[in-house]
């Protein structure tokens, strides 16, 4: 644990000196923790502690003699950073594509409720039938959101999208860039079939996106595609299985956004420790 932290936060600290957003403001001198300190902390609670960030607190300021900085200011300070945290893991996510040769991607989505379907109707954080969905490859109806990822063919997220549980994958795909390496194949399942967009996202980006098809479909893959399909979409599958293994039996959030937040933390630690980091 010890030489993890400091890994990360050699990592965090160093990327965000590369790749701070020209928008993001400049670091001020008189805060009590530096941004590279509150995203190590946040990191750390959801790599350890299930996400709870007053722990990850204690720990960093017992542990390693971080300054103290009460538990409302430190949340301001990482709601401040979210726009940050997402241009880090997308630059991380970058990194990854370029040392993944072999070039093949899986997309797929997982549900996270937010609470039981039998206190939908007291959900105070989401309200509305926008986050009310049903989850196929479960078989179940759920209250909350879903997180479209984009993985490596042996489980590393390389990008993430989070949308209400209500939207199609589909619609999840088209708010998520792939901004995947030209030559790059992208599989996905039954549930993204959308054959205009497959013959644009050939044309733009010089990649290939391989969709199982349905039974009925008017274009039906060949045998030997559809087995790689079939293939490839485990890596995915157990990537799903260890990140959702993570999460606490409940995330625990007060708003949207920090529940959002919790979900980007686990995503970029697994990567990490996917890593190897």
């Amino acid at each position: 644990m010890t030489e993890q932290t400091v890994a990360m936060y050699c990592f965090i600290d160093d990327l965000l000196t590369q790749c701070r957003p020209t928008w993001a403001p400049a670091p001020d001198a008189r805060q009590h923790l530096s941004d590279a300190e509150v995203l190590t902390t946040a990191l750390v609670g959801a790599r350890y502690f299930g996400g709870n960030l007053a722990q990850a607190r204690r720990y960093m300021q017992g542990h390693w003699g971080q300054r103290e900085l009460d538990k409302s200011g430190f949340s301001r300070r990482l709601h401040q950073l979210k726009d940050v945290l997402d241009e880090l893991f997308a630059a991380f996510g970058q990194v990854l594509k370029v040392l993944h040769t072999e070039a093949r991607y899986v997309i797929d989505s997982f549900p996270v409720p937010v609470c039981h379907n039998t206190r939908i109707g007291r959900s105070k954080m989401l309200t509305g039938k926008a986050y009310h969905g049903r989850c196929a490859s479960k078989r179940c109806w759920f209250y909350g959101v879903k997180v479209q990822v984009i993985a490596t063919t042996d489980g590393l997220p390389v990008a993430y999208h989070v949308h209400p549980g209500s939207e199609a994958d589909l619609t999840g795909l088209r708010q998520l860039d792939p901004d995947l390496p030209e030559g790059s194949v992208l599989y996905a399942d039954a549930a993204y079939t959308d054959y205009a967009h497959e013959e644009v996202f050939a044309q733009a980006t010089g990649c290939q996106q391989h969709t199982a098809r349905r039974c009925n479909s008017t274009r039906a893959h060949e045998p030997a595609r559809a087995f790689l399909i079939q293939h490839f979409r485990h890596g995915v599958e157990t990537c799903f299985s260890q990140l959702t293994d993570r999460f606490p039996k409940r995330i625990h959030a007060t708003t949207a956004a920090g529940f959002a937040l919790k979900i980007g933390l686990f995503v970029f630690v697994h990567a990490l420790d996917r890593f190897g980091m």
